[in-house]
């Protein structure tokens, strides 16, 4: 979550002062939004947080993929799901 108290900074001040508040984003693990005339124009944040977000759009695509497959009837019931892993388990110990 982000603290508008201390996360909404202008780029000038970025500018200023990079490096305290790159260390201030590695220790919060929260982005930096930076502002031009007083409107957001960036957001600033680490690989780790970077790549945990990408995951979460990634399993909200794959979540609504998978919504948009079942109301067209596509797809495998519970049932058949379970009855392929529990053949494919069955296999694999064989």
């Amino acid at each position: 979550m982000i603290d508008i108290t201390t996360d909404i900074q202008s780029l000038t001040t970025f500018k200023r002062n990079t490096s305290g508040m790159m260390k201030r984003m590695r220790k919060t693990s929260r982005p930096l939004v930076l502002t031009v005339k007083g409107k957001a124009e960036a957001v600033v944040m680490s690989p780790a947080a970077y790549q945990q977000l990408t995951g979460y759009i990634d399993a909200v695509r794959r979540i609504k993929t998978g919504l948009a497959q079942a109301k067209r009837g596509m797809g495998q019931s519970v049932d058949d799901v379970f009855d392929e892993i529990e053949a494919d388990v069955h296999t694999s110990r064989a």
